[in-house]
């Protein structure tokens, strides 16, 4: 199986009707922290797809186990061991903000900002467009012994492309000082809620929106929404 049909096969077993209590509680605890896109944002179809990543491989319906990890220990019978093993890998995949370094046909080599590792990612999907130094966040899916791009990605504008990685290098710094790790969920959730603001707010000055310094304001609906 592919990554994407992996994929496909635990989302029809969770989304199905029993799951579906599971499925509306990572739906909530998702957007409260990521922003809730609605269907005229430009983003909307990669931040369902963002939602779905979540679902899968962070939220945990039992405060123990992850959706997948569920998966295969209630509705993975059918598959093969093989299958299972793909199931198992996938789940180990890493989720971060990725500073692209070489653009290659098929291949995409990128840098974790605040690991600071390097990795070589197969994509012949977005490599169009994309340019040395841009930033995106990104889940990296190991399969068999190659590294994927899920299909939930989020761009984040070059314009402030050096003040995210100040503050990638703030945080980082921050957090070594006080003896753990740097809060890079919480990071991202927040970098999400920017992304959207100025995906709304075209009018707003970008460097305005992506200011570390400000308080983090709530989402409100695109202006004459109605939402």
């Amino acid at each position: 199986m592919t990554p994407a049909e992996i994929q496909e096969r635990v989302l029809a077993w969770a989304s199905a009707e029993p799951r579906q209590e599971w499925l509306l509680a990572a739906r909530r605890q998702h957007f409260a922290r990521e922003g809730e896109p609605h269907e005229e944002d430009k983003s909307f179809e990669a931040r369902m797809n963002r939602l779905l990543d979540h679902y899968l491989f962070e939220f945990r319906p039992n405060q123990v186990d992850t959706t997948l990890e569920l998966f295969l220990k209630l509705g993975a019978d059918a598959l093969t061991t093989d299958d299972r093993a793909q199931v198992r890998e996938l789940g180990r995949g890493v989720r971060g903000l990725f500073e692209v370094r070489r653009v290659r046909t098929g291949e995409i080599r990128v840098r974790d900002t605040f690991a600071l590792t390097e990795h070589s990612v197969v994509e012949r999907r977005m490599a169009v467009g994309l340019e040395k130094g841009d930033l995106i966040e990104a889940r990296l899916l190991p399969h068999e012994g190659r590294l994927h791009f899920s299909s939930a990605f989020l761009f984040h504008p070059r314009e402030v492309r050096r003040r995210i990685l100040r503050e990638v290098k703030r945080q980082t710094k921050a957090a070594a000082k006080d003896g753990g790790p740097p809060d890079v969920a919480g990071f991202l959730a927040r970098m999400s809620r920017m992304a959207l603001r100025q995906e709304r707010y075209r009018n707003v000055r970008v460097e305005s929106i992506y200011d570390f310094d400000a308080p983090d304001p709530a989402l409100t609906p695109r202006p004459g929404s109605g939402a």
